[in-house]
């Protein structure tokens, strides 16, 4: 069962986000991306409050996905993305992006913190950072 509202294009949206996002980090970094996504559709707190969609979400400006600026983005979904997609979409969460609202890829470390948000920990060349559930407590919620 889905966990936000999504039509077979906003499926195939997020399929071609999590690949331009994060292909190169494997099935599991572009689900990573895909929980970010998910989780920023259903935050409605911080930065993602005006965010009700999948498609708000994506083309997010300021703050949202630097992958849309880029070429690559705008080829065709492919199944392999599209069941990732589907996987988040229903609920399926993957540490350390289950709650994570956002993800960069430090050329060091990752800090403690990105704009005050701690960090919730690293896959490959991504970190990944959540609110804390007092300021984001629909982040948290189990479905």
């Amino acid at each position: 069962m889905a966990v936000v509202r999504a039509t077979e294009e906003d499926v195939k949206l997020l399929a071609r986000l999590i690949r331009a996002e994060a292909e190169g980090e494997g099935n599991l970094g572009m689900l990573m991306v895909g929980n970010v996504g998910v989780n920023r559709v259903r935050a409605n707190c911080l930065d993602f409050q005006p965010i009700t969609d999948i498609r708000q979400m994506v083309f997010q400006y300021p703050g949202g996905f630097e992958a849309t600026q880029k070429g690559y983005f705008y080829q065709r979904a492919r199944a392999n993305e599209i069941r990732l997609a589907r996987k988040v979409i229903n609920g399926e969460r993957y540490h350390p992006a289950s709650f994570s609202l956002w993800f960069f890829k430090p050329t060091e470390d990752c800090p403690a913190q990105w704009f005050d948000q701690p960090n919730a920990g690293r896959y490959k060349s991504h970190c990944f950072f959540q609110p804390v559930p007092e300021n984001c407590p629909a982040v948290y919620q189990t479905y």
